[in-house]
C-alpha cells in the first residue's frame, strides 16, 4: 500500500502572531477564527495581556500539534522597575511596597550587575501567584481570585542570557531594559521580582516582548492587521513538523503503517523525530518506547 499523495491538509498549518499589548492570547484565538472562518484554531505558550511578540497558532489539524509543540528556549526583552514590588509581579497588580530615594541610591550598578549574575545559570524560581500554573487541579491564578492561600513551590530552569541593555536611574525608581535568554517554564515577571528582592527594594515587570519561541521569532510573525488583509498560513502542518523536529525518512509502505497508527521497528533513536514519507509529507512524530517505534502523534490519519 503506497502512502497518498493527495494533500488532504492544505488548510492545516501554523501562523505565528505578533500579540499587540491589551490582548489576552484566547482575544487573539477569536480574533483568527473569524479571519480564517474556522472554529479549529489554538495557541501553544499563552502571553499574558500586556505582553506582546511571538503567539504560536494552530489552524485546522494543527490544533492538534499545539500540544507537541515543547520548545526548550524562549526569549525576551523586557523593561523591569526597581523601587516597588507588587501582587503580581508586575504593572498590573497592587502596589506592596515602595523603596524610599535613600534606599534606591544606595543601589549600585556593581549591585545591580551581581544581582543579575546570580540570576543566571541553573537557579530554582517560585513562579508568580497569578500564573497558570495548576495547584491541586486549579489554576493559580484563579485561586488568587477566589481569595485563597496557597504556595507555589520553586522550580528548577535555566537562564542562559540575563543581560541590562540599559539603565534609568530616576527620582523614584531605577528602570532597566533586558534581554533574557531561558528554558520554558520560566517567568521573567518572577525574575523581576527576585532581582527586586536581591537588591532589597522590590522590583517588578513593566514591558515584556517575547522574540523568540524555540525555532520561531519576530520575523515570522504578523500582526492581527495583516492577516485580517491577507489571511495566509506562515507554513503548512507538514514544514511544522519538519522545522521542529529533526527528520526521519520512512518508504511509502512505512508511511501508511504509521498514518494507521501502527509501530515500527526500532532504529536507535533519540528523542522525537519527524517520519516523512518520500513525497516529502510528514505522517507523524514518532518515538522510540522499548522495542518499538511508535507514533506520537500522527499528523496525516489513514481515516482523513
Amino acid at each position: 500500500m503506497s502512502f497518498s499523495p493527495v494533500d488532504s491538509l492544505a488548510t492545516s498549518g501554523l501562523v505565528i502572531v505578533d500579540k499587540p499589548s491589551g490582548m489576552t492570547s484566547h482575544d487573539v484565538v477569536a480574533k483568527l477564527r473569524r479571519i480564517f472562518g474556522t472554529r479549529k484554531i489554538g495557541h501553544a505558550g499563552t502571553l499574558d495581556p500586556m505582553a506582546t511578540g511571538v503567539l504560536i497558532l494552530g489552524i485546522e489539524r494543527g490544533t492538534k500539534f499545539m500540544a507537541h509543540m515543547v520548545h526548550e528556549t524562549k526569549a525576551y526583552t523586557a523593561t523591569i522597575l526597581l523601587g516597588q514590588a507588587t501582587t503580581t509581579d508586575d504593572k498590573e497588580g497592587e502596589v506592596l511596597c515602595t523603596a524610599t530615594p535613600e534606599e534606591l541610591a544606595g543601589v549600585t550598578d556593581a549591585a545591580i550587575a551581581q544581582a543579575v549574575a546570580d540570576l543566571t545559570g541553573d537557579i530554582l524560581q517560585r513562579p508568580a501567584s497569578v500564573s497558570a500554573i495548576k495547584i491541586d487541579g486549579k489554576r493559580a491564578h484563579q485561586k488568587v481570585r477566589d481569595g485563597e492561600t496557597f504556595e507555589i513551590p520553586p522550580r528548577p530552569v535555566r537562564v542562559m542570557r540575563f543581560d541590562v541593555l540599559e539603565m534609568r536611574r530616576n527620582a523614584d525608581s531605577i528602570e532597566l531594559d533586558v534581554v533574557v535568554e531561558c528554558s520554558s517554564g520560566t517567568y521573567i515577571r518572577a525574575l523581576a521580582r527576585d532581582l527586586g528582592q536581591a537588591l532589597q527594594v522590590g522590583g517588578h515587570l513593566i514591558a515584556l516582548r517575547r522574540t523568540e519561541v524555540g525555532p520561531f521569532s519576530l520575523a515570522d510573525a504578523k500582526t492581527l492587521e495583516q492577516l485580517a488583509e491577507q489571511p495566509s498560513l506562515l507554513m503548512s502542518l507538514d514544514q511544522a513538523l519538519i522545522r521542529t523536529h529533526p527528520v526521519l525518512e520512512v518508504t511509502a509502505e512505512e508511511a501508511f503503517a504509521l498514518s494507521q497508527g501502527k509501530w515500527l521497528a526500532p532504529r536507535k533513536l533519540k528523542g522525537v523525530y519527524a517520519a516523512v514519507a518520500p513525497n516529502g509529507q510528514a505522517v507523524a512524530l514518532v518515538k522510540e518506547q522499548g522495542k518499538r517505534l511508535a507514533t506520537v502523534f500522527v499528523a496525516r490519519p489513514s481515516t482523513l
